[in-house]
């Protein structure tokens, strides 16, 4: 009998129990720089911009302005512990993540403010002067 033959089934034993082992155990760590979700809408005073970012604290996040990009960045560590029989069990669940965004110029970044409650991030940008839309007026002809 030829050896290859005998031992082809080892590989994939090996590959079958360390496996799936492995691949659930990093599965529960790649959650670890998943992008939240954000929204952004402009009204007529400005953007705003909002990330659904529960589980972290206000401290965690970081906002940084240069020329007119505009990071958004947080690290945030939680830990779970639970006592089961005689045994502690704890669990570290670690997030991070950050988004740039190009501002148009016809933001105030002066102005710039940003709010956390209930689990979103809400920054608003507010236009300058000059770029808010101005209402349609009636322009008289002199003679």
């Amino acid at each position: 009998m030829n050896p290859m033959l005998k031992n082809s089934h080892l590989p994939s034993l090996i590959e079958n129990f360390f496996g799936r082992d492995l691949d659930g155990f990093f599965a529960a760590n790649q959650t670890v720089n998943h992008l939240p979700a954000v929204n952004v809408a402009e009204h007529k005073d400005g953007f705003r911009i909002e990330v659904a970012a529960p589980g972290l604290k206000r401290e965690d996040f970081k906002l940084n302005l240069d020329h007119n990009n505009l990071t958004i960045s947080a690290s945030g560590e939680t830990s779970e512990a639970r006592q089961e029989e005689k045994y502690t069990r704890r669990e570290f669940s670690y997030s991070s993540f950050q988004r740039t965004f190009t501002l148009p110029t016809s933001i105030d970044t002066e102005k710039i403010q940003a709010s956390y409650n209930d689990g979103v991030l809400k920054i608003e940008l507010p236009k300058r002067e000059e770029a808010k839309v101005k209402p349609a007026r009636q322009i008289e002809i002199g003679g």
